[in-house]
C-alpha cells in the first residue's frame, strides 16, 4: 500500500494519493489534474474513487475534470446535494481499493458534509486518518465558513457539531495513527496550523487544543471561534463552484494562453475592462510597469493573494509575466476558480519597453534610507501593511497600520498630497498595495525594501517592546 502526500505550497493544500494492488483513490485533487493520471500510469494503477472531504472553500477541486478523464466516480458523505453526479457515501461504509479499505466517518462542523476517511490496512489495522478540514495539526477547522453559503448555520451552532464530531469520532481512534489533513500552516480555514504536514493521531491528542479531553462544549466553541478574522471574499464563490460545476480546466488553458503582441495587449486593455495582472517580482515589477497594472508575484501567496485582492473571480485578466511562466500562471489562477484570463503580454515587460510604450515605476528605498528619512523628521508618515496581530505584536513606533487584508479600508486614511513610506514584512505585501493604490491615482507611495525584517537588521529604527501574539486574541 502507498500514501503519498501532494502537497501545494502557495495555497497550504494537501491532496492525496493512496494506492493497493492496482487501485488508486486520489482525496481533494487540485483543479489540474493530469499530474494525477500520471501518476496512477506510472504504477499502471486504476483510479477507483475521487474522495471530497467537503466543498473546498479556498480553491476549486478537480473533481469534475478527473472523473471525466478516468471515470473514477466523485465521492462526498452524508449532506452533500451538488449539481452532478456522484456517488453518496453512508457514515461508517467502507469503500474497497485494492485489499485496503477507507471507511467512511462524517464529521460535520467545518461544513455540514465535511468527512473525514479512514485508512485501513489489507490486515484490518487503522493507519491513515484523512482528515480535511475537520482536523488539522495543531488546530481544527474553523467552523464559520459554511455560514457564508447557508445563512442559518451560524458559527457557534457549526462549532458545536464539530465538537461532537471531534469527540464521537475521532478521539476515540488509536493513537498510532497517523493524521493527513487538508492544510497547513498558510491556509485561511484555520486560525493557528502547524508547519508540519502530518502528525499521529496520539501526539495531537496531548498537544491540539481543540482534542483536550477536559475541555467543555461550551469552552470549545469559544475558544475556536475566538480570534476568526473575516475570509477572503473569494471563499463562498469558490464554494459554488464546487457545488454547481465549472469549465474544464482545459478550456481555461485554451482561452488563457492567447499571446498578444504589445499593441494588441494595449488594445485590448483598453477596450476590455480586462484588468492588468502583473506576476514578477515585486522590486523587478518596482523599476518599470504598464501604467495601471497590479502587481500580486507569483513567488509569493500568489493564489490566495489575488482572491483577497480581487473581489470577481469572473473578471477577465490580462497578464504580464516572465516568459515561460504563462500556463503556470493561468493554471494557478485557475485553482482559486479565476478562469478569465483573456491573453497574456507575448514576451513579457520587455516586449512592452522595446515597442516604446509607456512606462511607470514606483519608487523603493533601503531600510537604511528610511532610517536617515526618520533621523531627519520623526513624524515620517511610515504605512505598516502587514495584519494587525503582526503589528501590534512588533512596529515601528509611530508607524500607522494600514493592513492589506482591507485595502479599502486603509485606503481612505491616506492624503493623495502626501508621502507615505510603506513596508510590510519582507518586501512582498507593500508591493501589492503601492500598486494597487497606483492604478487608483495613488502617486505618493514610496516603498519599503525587504520590509520589517529589513528594518529590524538595520537596528536603526526604533520599534516597540515584542507582546505574545496569545495575549492579544
Amino acid at each position: 500500500m502507498k500514501i503519498e502526500q501532494i502537497y501545494t505550497g502557495c495555497l497550504a493544500q494537501g491532496a492525496y494519493y493512496i494506492e493497493s494492488d492496482g487501485e488508486a483513490v486520489i482525496i481533494d485533487p487540485l483543479r489540474e489534474v493530469q499530474p494525477y493520471i500520471d501518476r496512477a500510469e506510472r504504477s499502471n494503477a486504476k483510479i477507483k474513487y475521487v474522495l471530497e472531504t467537503h466543498f473546498h472553500a479556498d480553491f476549486v477541486s478537480g473533481h469534475l475534470d478527473l472523473s471525466k478523464k478516468t471515470g473514477a466516480p466523485i465521492v462526498y458523505g452524508p449532506n452533500a446535494k451538488p449539481a452532478f453526479d456522484f456517488y453518496a457515501a453512508k457514515d461508517g461504509e467502507d469503500l474497497k481499493v485494492g485489499k485496503a479499505t477507507i471507511k467512511v466517518l462524517h464529521t460535520p462542523g467545518h461544513t455540514m458534509e465535511s468527512t473525514c476517511y479512514l485508512l485501513k490496512n489489507e490486515n484490518g489495522k487503522e493507519v491513515g486518518l484523512f482528515s480535511g478540514d475537520t482536523l488539522f495539526i495543531g488546530d481544527v477547522g474553523r467552523p464559520d465558513l459554511a455560514q457564508k453559503v447557508k445563512s442559518d448555520l451560524t458559527q457557534d451552532k457549526l462549532a458545536g457539531y464539530l465538537f461532537d464530531s471531534l469527540r464521537n469520532k475521532i478521539i476515540p481512534l488509536a493513537d498510532d495513527i497517523i493524521v493527513y489533513p487538508a492544510h497547513g500552516a498558510g491556509s485561511a480555514c484555520g486560525k493557528n496550523m502547524s508547519k508540519e504536514t502530518t502528525d499521529t493521531l496520539g501526539h495531537q491528542k496531548k498537544t491540539n487544543y481543540a482534542l483536550r479531553p477536559d475541555m467543555t462544549k461550551e469552552e470549545f466553541v469559544k475558544e475556536v471561534t475566538t480570534g476568526l478574522v473575516e475570509p477572503p471574499a473569494y471563499f463562498p464563490l469558490n464554494v459554488m463552484m464546487n457545488i454547481q460545476g465549472y469549465e474544464s480546466i482545459d478550456k481555461v488553458l485554451e482561452r488563457g494562453l492567447h499571446a498578444m503582441s504589445p499593441d494588441a495587449f494595449e488594445t485590448a486593455a483598453n477596450e476590455t475592462g480586462a484588468l492588468m495582472l502583473d506576476v514578477r517580482a515585486a522590486q523587478d515589477f518596482a523599476k518599470g510597469f504598464i501604467p495601471n497594472s497590479i502587481n500580486i508575484g507569483l513567488e509569493g501567496s500568489f493564489a490566495p493573494w489575488v482572491g483577497a485582492m480581487i473581489p470577481d473571480i469572473k473578471q477577465e485578466i490580462l497578464l504580464i509575466c516572465e516568459p515561460g511562466t504563462e500556463e503556470e500562471v493561468v493554471t494557478r489562477l485557475s485553482r482559486v476558480g479565476y478562469d478569465y484570463v483573456i491573453g497574456y503580454l507575448e514576451g513579457g515587460f520587455e516586449s512592452w519597453k522595446k515597442a516604446g510604450k509607456e512606462v511607470d515605476e514606483i519608487k523603493s528605498i533601503s531600510a537604511g534610507e528610511l532610517a536617515d528619512l526618520q533621523a531627519k523628521d520623526p513624524s515620517l508618515p511610515i504605512l505598516d501593511v502587514r495584519k494587525k496581530s503582526e503589528y501590534l505584536s512588533e512596529h515601528i513606533v509611530n508607524a500607522e497600520n494600514a493592513p492589506l487584508d482591507f485595502i479599502n479600508d486603509s485606503m481612505s486614511m491616506i492624503d493623495k498630497n502626501k508621502t507615505y513610506y510603506v513596508h510590510c514584512a519582507g518586501g512582498y505585501r507593500s508591493m501589492i498595495f503601492n500598486s494597487i493604490l497606483r492604478a487608483r491615482g495613488f502617486d505618493n507611495l514610496v516603498d519599503v525594501r525587504g520590509g520589517f525584517k529589513a528594518i529590524k537588521e538595520s537596528n536603526r529604527l526604533k520599534v516597540t517592546d515584542y507582546v505574545c501574539p496569545s495575549t492579544l486574541l
